[in-house]
């Protein structure tokens, strides 16, 4: 046999019996941790962790005859702690319904109108007072006069037609009894003021060219400060009271409380508002959303409330332009007011003369009519632009306009 054969041949032999002690110490080793968790285990000792988490099942709480009363037993036998009560919270009451309000019927503030305005004040009342006193009217009286009615805002022109007619008339019959020329004056100034103008307010519905029923549609303008959307609330509370049903359209996207006030105007005699999502939002969008909203529900009135707007702002009278534009293709529009503060004076005048070509004015609503208000821009306006004064406004509470009387206007202005 060659040699290398023969340590191949051993070679051999030497593994398999490392291979065989090899397998015999790891079965021994095997057989030593069996015995030790065999010996744990009948300890009670828990099995080492094998670092895998399994949820337990579910506690199905099958109720033993051995558990005590409100107890439920675990399939082990051991039993369940009792659960805690379950405190009940009360449910938050709901806020109660908002009361309407009952708006005062359009009769009775006119009354009251006509008293506070009798008692109003007037400073151009007190001051014609004071000249038309006098036992004899000279040159300079005159001129007092005329420079008065001209401080009240009646404007040049009608200014100077009053005086020269009042001189006539006082040279004709030949009196200078001071009650007598102060009804005279007033005799002047209701003329101007001219009774015989349509003030009525057109806001019954009308008939499509499809033969349906569309709402009268109203649309409000001014420029800022002059209680614009408070007049739309006011409004809403006079057409309420005349049995009207309003729907009301928040224009006003760039004041952000303007839809918030006028909201609240509404729910207070519950009358729904249109409005915005968001600030900023297309005003033409939001009337055109008012007014098919109100063809939905049936509504006899659009009021639609506009963004305050300086009349010498080219852009927002555009904006004002499209307002209008965008109505009048869903029906035609029935008024267009033009709120004007009676502060204001000969800019008043001014005002009215751009939206009436922008917008179309068919009416004035004369607001802060107080004892510090001129009020003669009411002559002013009707008679340059024939624009009548619809609504007067006279005190800060809900029901505070009525339609426009002039005679009670005139006794006001005149402090009578």
């Amino acid at each position: 046999m060659p040699v290398n054969s023969v340590i191949l041949t051993w070679l051999l032999i030497a593994v398999a019996v490392v291979v065989v002690i090899a397998a015999g110490v790891g079965f021994t080793a095997r057989l030593r941790r069996q015995g030790r968790r065999d010996k744990a285990h009948d300890e009670g000792a828990p099995p080492a962790s094998t670092g895998i988490e399994v949820a337990p099942p579910p506690v199905t709480g099958v109720p033993s005859p051995a558990a005590p009363p409100g107890e439920e037993m675990l399939a082990s036998g051991e039993a369940l702690a009792p659960e805690a009560e379950e405190t009940l919270v009360p449910a938050a009451e709901a806020p109660p319904a908002p009361t309407l309000e009952t708006p005062d019927p359009t009769a009775g503030r006119l009354v009251r109108l006509r008293d506070r305005l009798a008692r109003s004040g007037s400073p151009l009342g007190a001051r014609l007072l004071a000249v038309l006193s006098r036992d004899r009217l000279a040159e300079a009286d005159w001129d007092e006069l005329e420079e008065t009615l001209l401080l009240a805002d009646v404007g040049a022109g009608p200014t100077g037609e009053i005086v020269d007619a009042l001189r006539t008339r006082v040279r004709v019959a030949g009196t200078g009894d001071p009650a007598q020329v102060r009804a005279m004056l007033r005799e002047q100034l209701l003329e101007l003021v001219d009774p015989s103008l349509d003030r009525s307010l057109d806001t019954a519905p009308t008939t499509g060219e499809d033969g349906t029923e569309q709402p009268a549609i109203v649309l409000v303008v001014g420029v800022n400060g002059t209680g614009k959307t408070t007049t739309v609330g006011k409004l809403a509370r006079v057409l309420v009271a005349d049995g009207r049903t309003v729907v009301l359209g928040a224009a006003d996207t760039f004041r952000a409380a303007a839809a918030e006030q006028l909201t609240t105007w509404g729910a207070r005699v519950g009358v729904p508002t249109v409005r915005a999502d968001r600030e900023g939002a297309d005003p033409a969008s939001v009337a055109f959303d008012a007014v098919r909203t109100a063809k939905a529900d049936g509504a006899d009135v659009v009021l639609v409330d506009t963004a305050g707007r300086l009349q010498n702002k080219a852009g927002l009278m555009d904006e004002l332009g499209k307002i209008t534009r965008v109505l009048t293709r869903t029906a035609p529009l029935s008024e267009v007011l033009l709120v004007l503060d009676a502060t204001t004076g000969q800019n008043g005048l001014n005002q009215a003369r751009v939206f009436t070509q922008v917008a179309g004015v068919t009416g004035i609503v004369l607001t802060k009519l107080d004892g510090t208000a001129k009020g003669g821009i009411v002559v002013a306006v009707q008679r340059e632009l024939g624009v009548p004064v619809k609504l007067v406004g006279l005190g800060e509470g809900p029901d505070d306009l009525a339609p426009f009387d002039p005679e009670a206007f005139v006794d006001g202005l005149l402090g009578a």
